[in-house]
C-alpha cells in the first residue's frame, strides 16, 4: 500500500493581509473585510487588532460593530484578491502540477512523489509564499 502526501495550504486572514499590503496604515487596527450592517453583511475576514474584540468571520457585521465601534469596515477589492490569489497558486505550482484549489486562499497539494517529508514542503512552500508575496505562508 501506498502512503499518499497530500498537504493543505489555506492563507490566514487572507482578504486582511492583502489589504495590508495595499494599505499599511492598516497594520494593528482593528478592521475588517465585509458587507454593510445595512444590507445584513457579515464579516469575511478580520484582522488580528478586531479578533481581539471577540470579531470573528462569518459573524454579522452589525454584531462586529457593536463588539468593536472603531472597526473600520472594507467591503474588499475582489481583483486584487484574485491577483494575490493567482501569485501564491504559481508559487504552488513550481512544487507540483497535482493542486485542488478549493477557495481563493485554499488548496489542497499531493506532493506523493516528492522525496522530501510533507512537513519540509509544507515549511518550504510557508516560507515561499512569505518571501515572494509577503502574505502569511
Amino acid at each position: 500500500m501506498s502512503h499518499r502526501k497530500i498537504i493543505h495550504i489555506d492563507l490566514d486572514a487572507f482578504f486582511c493581509a492583502v489589504e495590508e499590503l495595499r494599505h499599511p496604515e492598516l497594520r494593528g487596527k482593528p478592521f475588517a473585510v465585509g458587507g454593510s450592517a445595512e444590507s445584513r453583511g457579515v464579516i469575511a475576514s478580520c484582522s488580528y487588532a478586531a479578533r481581539a474584540f471577540g470579531i470573528s468571520s462569518a459573524m454579522p457585521t452589525s454584531l462586529a460593530l457593536r463588539r468593536c465601534p472603531q472597526l473600520i469596515l472594507l467591503h474588499g477589492d475582489r481583483s486584487a484578491y484574485s491577483a494575490a490569489s493567482r501569485k501564491v497558486i504559481s508559487i504552488l505550482e513550481q512544487v507540483t502540477p497535482h493542486i485542488e484549489q478549493i477557495s481563493i486562499d485554499e488548496a489542497f497539494l499531493d506532493v506523493s512523489d516528492l522525496p522530501q517529508s510533507g512537513l519540509d514542503i509544507a515549511r518550504n512552500l510557508q516560507q515561499a509564499v512569505h518571501r515572494e508575496t509577503q502574505l502569511p505562508g
